[in-house]
């Protein structure tokens, strides 16, 4: 099996390491800028005195947390969502660990709420911002328009499709299952 799979790498060109290559930069520059705006917002600099009046719609001072909780409801939901796609994509049993794992970033990413209501403003924005641009890089990187540009082999004719149809197999089907279920 080993080394099936080791031709598998040697073959494809894509061995693990290539894709903990972004989340091993991707999370550093996520927490230095985070820490950074953190400091901005609590200095006495020109640059706080613009976060305190730069702001935009219903957040004008990006140097307190945002008072109406939009912001950090955006945040854990799209996080969630990214969460939710990701499970998604899996084969339909997942292994124990692999459940833990979803579960725990489902747990993250509602924690993220109380967390980002909390903080500056600008902290939050950035990070809504952030999951926003990975949302969106999922969804672009599904099409088959930018599979066949980049010549990567697509799995589907059909992925926003399949993607609806697994989320109402996941969630609506069960759903009505489940009550079938409770009224017999």
């Amino acid at each position: 099996m080993k080394r099936i799979v080791s031709e598998l790498y040697v073959r494809d060109n894509c061995h693990p390491f290539k894709a903990s290559i972004l989340v091993l930069v991707q999370v550093p520059v996520w927490i230095s800028l985070s820490l950074a705006l953190r400091d901005i917002s609590l200095d006495s600099s020109a640059v706080y005195s613009a976060l305190a009046t730069g702001g935009a719609l219903w957040f004008k001072d990006l140097t307190v947390p945002d008072p109406t909780w939009i912001i950090p409801f955006a945040l854990g939901l799209t996080n969630l969502l990214l969460v939710e796609l990701a499970t998604l994509q899996q084969k339909p049993v997942p292994g124990r660990f692999q459940k833990f794992v979803f579960h725990s970033f489902r747990a993250v990413s509602l924690l993220m709420i109380p967390v980002s209501a909390y903080v500056p403003t600008c902290m939050s924005l950035y990070w809504l911002c952030s999951s926003l641009v990975g949302l969106g890089h999922n969804m672009v990187l599904r099409s088959p328009r930018v599979h066949r540009l980049l010549q990567v082999q697509t799995k589907s004719s059909t992925p926003y499709r399949d993607l609806y149809a697994a989320f109402v197999t996941k969630y609506l089907h069960k759903t009505k299952t489940e009550k079938g279920l409770k009224q017999d």
